[in-house]
Parts: structure tokens; sequence; C-alpha cells
């Protein structure tokens, strides 16, 4: 049996804004098994942001916890956080997020250099997850000269770099024209087959489809768990 990935137990998160208090999320349960693809969805500031920050060790919960493979990260130090967000989870962003300076190789390296896993060790794993994305014949290739598709699968092989037990996306297609962000989808689809835990945010219900399931979040709570029938693990 699947062991959870993500355990969220009555989850409130709150932002204070000069005299205001803010509630993004209101009690909040959620379990999300390993191996598992699932996407939230909601309108603006429905809390799906805030609940992916979250999950992302981005952002402290203000009341509850948050388990994250068995381990509660509900109270932890930001330095602590940062040390689970970089050894744990996978991030893919919109906006791919590369450093401009550094050409793809470099780019994939990053995570290990904070690790301070070994330069040859890091070319290693960076070169053969470049190949993996299809990037053979642009290692050397700085950002700009690259597309937009190139640049997300970049981003994927940095994600990937220090084999996260949670990947979660941004809209990752949200800047590429169809084509370009079906062939990410499919990558990601394929990391699923190879048994990742992916969760997505994304306002499009044909991309949540290739996903498990359908986390629909209204006002803080999610409102809906919908099972597509979509790739088992």
């Amino acid at each position: 049996m699947s062991k959870p990935i993500v355990e969220l137990k009555k989850v409130v998160k709150e932002y204070t804004n000069g005299p205001l208090r803010v509630t993004a999320l209101r009690g909040v349960d959620l379990c999300i098994n390993q191996g598992e693809y699932a996407v939230i969805m909601g309108a603006s500031g429905s809390g799906k942001s805030t609940m992916l920050n979250l999950l992302g060790c981005l952002d402290h919960i203000s009341s509850g916890d948050y388990l994250l493979g068995g381990q509660s990260v509900a109270n932890l130090t930001d330095d602590e956080l940062s040390e689970i967000r970089s050894r744990r989870i996978g991030f893919i962003f919109q906006s791919y997020n590369l450093i401009q300076q550094l050409n793809v190789l470099e780019n994939i390296e990053v995570p290990l250099f904070y690790q301070g896993v070994h330069e040859h060790e890091a070319r290693e794993k960076a070169t053969q997850l470049a190949v993996k994305m299809g990037l053979a014949d642009r290692l050397t290739h700085k950002p700009m000269e690259l597309s937009g598709g190139q640049q997300q699968r970049v981003a994927i092989a940095r994600s990937l770099i220090c084999d996260p037990i949670l990947m979660l996306a941004d809209e990752p297609t949200g800047n590429l024209d169809t084509r370009t962000g079906d062939e990410i989808l499919q990558l990601i689809d394929e990391l699923h087959a190879e048994g990742k835990t992916i969760v997505m945010v994304t306002h499009d219900d044909e991309i949540a489809h290739r996903a498990q399931r359908i986390i629909r979040v209204s006002d803080g709570q999610i409102v809906a768990n919908e099972w597509t029938g979509g790739p088992a693990s």
C-alpha cells in the first residue's frame, strides 16, 4: 500500500495586512500518497496558490500540521525549511526561474552545489538528466539561447536532480504554445509513470484530467475531490 507523502491536518493559514487579518486556508485536510498525480484548481483568491506554497515549504502554516514524507514540518525554522526544499521537493514554475548567466548544465546542477556535492558527480548527474530531457545538443547554451519549451525542460531536469519525494508544478505550460505545452505535459506524465509524486496547479480542465485526482479549492477550503480515471502510477 502506498504511503502518504503529503498530509495536511486542519491547516489554517492567516495573513495580516495592517489591522486586517485575512484567512487564506480554513482547516484544510489533505492526503496525497506516494506515486499520486494530483491537480489543484480554483478561482483567483481561492487559496490554491497558498496551498502550493505551504506544500513547497515556502511559507509557514498558522495552525494545524503538515507532514511531508511522515516528517512534521509545521514548526521548522526558515533555515530548516530551506534544507527540506532543497533535498525533498522539486519545483517546476511557469516562468522557468533559470539563472541567465549559467548554461544548461550549470542550471541543472545548482541544487547540488548548495548541498556540497562534488563537481564531477554533479556534472555527471546533470548530464544524464539533460540527455533524458532531450537537451543533449544544448548543454552549453544559456537560457536566452533556448526556446521556452527547452527552458522548461531544463527546469524539469533541475527539479529532478536531488531525486525529490514530491514534485510541485505551478502552471508549467502557462508560457508555452499548445504543441510545446503538450510535450512538457507528456514529460510530466512519464515522470508520474516512473513513480514520481506530482502536485500541479492549473486553470485548464483539459490539463487537469491528465492527472488522477482534481482537488478543487474555494474560499480557503477543499470543496471537491474528483477522481478522473486518469493514468495509474
